[in-house]
């Protein structure tokens, strides 16, 4: 009973635009106060985060996407991204600010063979209540060093809770910045992939 309780509250949040993960799970503004342009989180993320790429390699316009593994919501924007990877490049950078297991199962997404496939596995995981990937404690100091500089990284950009996505709007050629998850619709229009 409780598990449908918290998925109903889950899908309300969604439902109402509040679906973002944060260090106290409460829903977040995009960026505190004071946070760098957008344009200057664009050039940060592009230059200094670290994650796995997905979709169109190739696509001159990435989106990155800061995300904890242990975030619910950042599983939602994962599934609701999956059909436009024929269409975008996505750079999912791992974080690590909603508690021990993030570290370890960022790790292991960023070290897997094929990170498309664990990161689908990992969101089912999570998504069903059951945790997510199992990982080992046992991190590589690069890789452990690489989630903490993201997690840095997220605080320097102001933003306050994950998914945080910093990407370019394919018609304006504007930088744009969100905190929170969306559906697939709502994704295509904030990233101006609809009708040119």
């Amino acid at each position: 009973m409780t598990t449908r309780r918290a998925t109903l509250a889950l899908s309300v949040l969604l439902a109402l635009g509040l679906g973002a993960c944060s260090r106290d799970d409460k829903p977040a503004p995009a960026a505190a106060p004071g946070a760098m342009s957008p344009a200057q989180a664009f050039e940060a993320v592009a230059a200094q985060g670290r994650g796995f790429n997905v979709g169109t390699l190739m696509s001159a316009n990435p989106v990155y996407v800061l995300f904890d593994p242990q975030c619910p919501h950042c599983g939602h924007l994962w599934n609701a991204a999956r059909p436009l990877q024929n269409n975008m490049k996505f750079v999912w950078i791992p974080v690590a600010i909603l508690g021990p297991k993030s570290l370890p199962q960022g790790a292991a997404l960023m070290q897997a063979a094929d990170p498309v496939q664990a990161m689908n596995d990992h969101e089912q995981s999570l998504l069903a209540g059951q945790g997510g990937t199992s990982a080992s404690a046992s991190v590589p100091d690069d890789i452990s060093d690489a989630i903490k500089a993201n997690t840095a990284l997220l605080n320097s950009l102001g933003a306050e809770s994950v998914p945080f996505i910093v990407a370019r709007h394919a018609r304006s050629g504007e930088v744009v910045t969100r905190a929170g998850s969306m559906d697939t619709a709502a994704l295509v229009n904030f990233l101006g992939m609809g009708e040119r």
